[in-house]
């Protein structure tokens, strides 16, 4: 039996097998709110067969978006649209998270096919925050480092877009930590030059993190899973490294965080990044390992029988396809079917469904 189609239990919630679909941008929004390009994206993966579904980051402040198209959770009316979302894919089975998200020093730029540079006030640009004023790059601009008060600002931000994807619907939450967003930039020494209490040591990075998992988990109900989405490593000398990703990680774990989403890179443009098959899986591993905490692994899984592998030899408890799935949204299904493993097709498309499917 394949492990990759066996149930994951995460708190009160049950995924039907081991595959999530991972917050990928659209950056189809306006004000925040869904559009109809949202609706038919998130749709299609519904169906396809996974057993969780991750929505695009969503910014809990307005200058926490990366681009004026992102999805956000700052205000009572963006709730309608994502109730409607996280309904779709719970009518299929699968179930609906959220990534809560403040892209700090990389906020205020163009959508993802775009070239990547900050946006002007006359183009509908803002002044980004960060916790150091450090620009990502050359063609972005040099964010506002935060007070203390902006820090108070953000961490009720983060609670107050919990409260609100508990009204819209959602069953998990996931914290974005990582790829050189704002809290990734706390973690960071590469971002974070403070020399307060949320500056220079270990500690001291990782308070805003834990400020923010702390505040989250007392929020959003007991029954119901905290992920955190960490960059392992910023590929870059002196920069976060595995090492402090497995000591926050246990951390994390005694906070409520039930499962690690462990990616890599995103703090600084010019890292030197590994990239092949599988490349990040490693991190999830040793997390797992060395932190005692469930893990999902991400990072050009496209096959199967990788996939597979990935779980039955316990580098993580889930896959998270993403590009793949972009190209192939009834990925989980066609896994099924080349694992030898019974899953249900909707009935719609049985006819194209597993072999032997009656129909013409």
């Amino acid at each position: 039996m394949s492990t990759l189609f066996q149930p994951l239990q995460l708190r009160e919630v049950q995924l039907a097998n081991r595959i999530g679909v991972p917050p990928m941008c659209q950056y189809s929004a306006v004000d925040g709110r869904i559009s109809d390009w949202h609706r038919i994206h998130y749709g299609s993966r519904a169906v396809g067969g996974a057993g969780l579904i991750i929505v695009e980051a969503t910014a809990v402040l307005p200058e926490g978006r990366i681009s004026p198209a992102d999805l956000g959770l700052w205000e009572d009316g963006q709730i309608e649209g994502l109730a409607h979302i996280a309904q779709l894919i719970a009518s299929q089975g699968c179930v609906p998270a959220i990534q809560l998200a403040h892209a700090g020093r990389k906020a205020s730029v163009g959508t993802g096919w775009e070239t990547q540079r900050s946006l002007g006030a006359e183009e509908g640009g803002w002044q980004p925050l960060a916790p150091s004023s450090l620009a990502f790059g050359q063609a972005y601009a040099c964010p506002t480092a935060l007070d203390h008060a902006g820090i108070a600002q953000v961490i009720s931000a983060f609670v107050a877009a919990t409260q609100r994807a508990r009204q819209a619907g959602f069953r998990v939450i996931e914290l974005h930590a990582a790829h050189g967003y704002l809290l990734h930039q706390f973690l960071s020494p590469l971002s974070n030059r403070r020399d307060d209490d949320y500056g220079g040591s270990f500690t001291n990075r990782i308070r805003l993190l834990c400020q923010v998992v702390e505040a989250v988990r007392s929020e959003w109900p007991v029954e119901l899973p905290l992920l955190v989405r960490l960059s392992a490593t910023d590929w870059v000398e002196g920069g976060w490294n595995v090492g402090q990703s497995v000591e926050l990680c246990r951390q994390l774990k005694t906070l409520g965080v039930d499962l690690v989403d462990v990616s890599t890179g995103g703090l600084v443009p010019d890292a030197k990044i590994p990239v092949a098959p599988g490349f990040q899986v490693s991190f999830a591993e040793q997390i797992r390992r060395e932190a005692g905490i469930p893990v999902s692994a991400v990072g050009l899984i496209t096959d199967p029988a990788q996939a597979e592998a990935i779980i039955a030899s316990g580098q993580a408890d889930l896959v998270l396809i993403g590009r793949e799935i972009l190209r192939q949204p009834y990925w989980p299904l066609q896994a099924a079917q080349a694992l030898g493993e019974a899953v249900s097709w909707p009935k719609q498309y049985l006819r194209a469904g597993p072999a032997g499917a009656v129909g013409r």
